[in-house]
C-alpha cells in the first residue's frame, strides 16, 4: 500500500508539476506592440495547373502535358502590424525557387523536341491576412491567406527564342493568391511558426511561340503555377 501511494503521489506530483510549467507563459507581451518583424525560410513543391483549348484536336489525339517539379526553396523577410487581438496584416517579401519538367506527350519525337526544363525565381510579394485564436499558454493556431505580385527573374518573356529553338516562355509578371494553415509556438526568446500554404497562380503565364500553329503552346489555354510550401517563420 505504501509502494503505491508513493508511486500515486509520484504521478500526481509529476503531472502537477507538468501542468505548472505548462502554464508559464512564454514571452507574454510579444503580441502587444503594433509592429513587429522576423523572417522566414522553407521548401516547396510547385507545379502548374494547365488546361487545354476544347477544340484542338491534331494526328496524334488530345494534348497531353506532364509536369515533373524539384523541392524549391523560400526565404524571405516579414513585417506585421497588429490590427486587433486576432488579426495581423502582415507584408512578407522574399525569394521563391523552383525547377519544373514539362514533357510533351502529345509529340513524338527526340527528348530535345519532347522535353522542356522550366527555371522558375520569384521575387514573392505578398499582402496577407492573419486570423489567430486566443493564446493557449504558449500556442496559438491561426488561418492565413492574401494575395501576391510575383516577379519571374527566369521567365524568358522577352527572349525572341521559343520552343523551335529549345526555349519555353513564361511570363515575368504575375498574380497569385495564397492560403495556409499555422501555428504560433511562444519561446524563451523567440517566437517560431510553421506553416502549410498553397500558392495559385490568377493569370495565365504562358507566353506563347511565335508560330500560330506549335506543337507546343498552341494547345494549351491556360497554364499557372500551383504548389504547396511548407514555411516556418521566426519572429
Amino acid at each position: 500500500m505504501f509502494k503505491r501511494f508513493l508511486i500515486f503521489g509520484f504521478i500526481l506530483s509529476t503531472t502537477f508539476s507538468f501542468s505548472q510549467k505548462e502554464k508559464v507563459l512564454k514571452l507574454p507581451t510579444f503580441d502587444n506592440p503594433k509592429f513587429h518583424y522576423g523572417f522566414y525560410l522553407g521548401g516547396n513543391s510547385n507545379s502548374y495547373k494547365i488546361s487545354y483549348r476544347p477544340s484542338f484536336v491534331d494526328q496524334t489525339g488530345r494534348p497531353n502535358v506532364e509536369v515533373e517539379s524539384t523541392i524549391g526553396f523560400n526565404v524571405g523577410l516579414i513585417a506585421d502590424l497588429r490590427l486587433h487581438n486576432n488579426v495581423n496584416l502582415r507584408f512578407e517579401p522574399g525569394l521563391m525557387s523552383n525547377t519544373k519538367t514539362l514533357r510533351f506527350r502529345h509529340i513524338t519525337g527526340a527528348e530535345n523536341v519532347t522535353k522542356r526544363e522550366v527555371g522558375a525565381t520569384f521575387l514573392h510579394l505578398p499582402v496577407l491576412l492573419k486570423l489567430s485564436t486566443n493564446r493557449l499558454n504558449n500556442v496559438r493556431p491561426y488561418v492565413i491567406g492574401g494575395v501576391s505580385y510575383d516577379y519571374n527573374f527566369s521567365s524568358n518573356e522577352s527572349n525572341s527564342d521559343d520552343n523551335s529553338a529549345g526555349e519555353f516562355r513564361t511570363k515575368s509578371s504575375n498574380f497569385m493568391y495564397e492560403v495556409g494553415i499555422g501555428i504560433d509556438l511562444y519561446f524563451s526568446y523567440f517566437k517560431f511558426s510553421p506553416s502549410i500554404r498553397g500558392v495559385f497562380a490568377i493569370n495565365n503565364e504562358l507566353v506563347r511561340d511565335n508560330s500560330p500553329n506549335s506543337r507546343w503552346t498552341d494547345p494549351i489555354d491556360f497554364l499557372g503555377t500551383r504548389g504547396v510550401f511548407l514555411h516556418l517563420s521566426f519572429e
